[in-house]
């Protein structure tokens, strides 16, 4: 359970990104988060690891109280929350299996991380979730020779690694084509039906979010503006969320015709 009891988030400058939210994720859910740029997106799944702190406000993460959790109470709460970004944070230098493995940082003793003993547990872990994402064959390939929506199944892989409880993407299709983009959306609606795990997506893209949603929040300046399933959301609800027309840069597909 994810709950946000009226959460502000005040960045430097006095810009709002989060201003009296009120929500609750059940367990499980698959849900998408749409917005304009600076809506409020990346603010609130940050805020649900504790990399964004509220300035005000309550938040509750799986009986985490976020806002006042300890240093070593807020690196427990990150490892049952894997992370998904949209520039796959991968080393390119290594390879495919030692970037999955990073996932099972907080589990391993760091001696055994710096000279490259993962405990055998572990790579079967690994392993596994490079099958779930179809990309085991490319195990021991370097990072850097990967495309781009290989990078992010291993990116998709190295958080199934953490086993985790709640999965965060942000962002995870913005640099991928069309085709490559369905894929990565349906390898996370699968995980997230398939092992149950609470899974958020930040998408600007209004035709991957109706395909894929289960429930659609929609932000603007940093307050929610919409709650509901991805079977209610048309053009004009998004038009509501956007608080303007809707143009080709907010589907996928038609932005790729042009």
């Amino acid at each position: 359970m994810i709950r946000f009891e009226q959460a502000n988030v005040i960045y430097d400058g006095g810009v709002t990104a989060m201003k009296d939210l009120d929500l609750e994720i059940g367990d499980g859910e698959f849900v998408v988060i749409v917005g304009l740029s600076g809506a409020g997106k990346s603010t609130l799944i940050r805020a649900i690891n504790g990399l964004v702190p509220l300035t005000s406000g309550q938040l509750d993460v799986n009986g985490h109280d976020v806002p006042n959790l300890s240093r070593k109470e807020r690196r427990a709460l990150r490892s049952e929350v894997g992370m998904i970004f949209q520039g796959f944070n991968l080393v390119d230098r290594t390879s495919v299996i030692n970037n999955v493995l990073m996932g099972r940082l907080h589990q391993v003793p760091t001696w055994r991380t710096l000279i490259g003993r993962y405990p055998d547990r572990d790579i079967q872990i690994a392993a596994r979730a490079l099958q779930r994402v179809e990309i085991l064959d490319r195990a021991y390939v370097r990072a850097s020779n990967l495309s781009g929506g290989q990078r992010q199944r291993v990116g998709i892989a190295r958080a199934l690694a953490q086993e985790p409880k709640i999965i965060l993407a942000d962002e995870p299709v913005a640099s991928l084509d069309p085709p490559t983009s369905h894929v990565v959306m349906k390898y996370l609606q699968q995980i997230s039906r398939d092992l149950g795990i609470t899974t958020i997506v930040n998408l600007h893209f209004l035709d991957l979010a109706t395909a894929y949603a289960d429930r659609i929040i929609g932000l603007r300046s940093g307050e929610l503006v919409f709650d509901g399933p991805g079977s209610a959301c048309d053009a004009q609800v998004f038009e509501d969320i956007y608080g303007r027309s809707l143009t080709a840069d907010d589907t996928m597909e038609k932005q790729a015709a042009l």
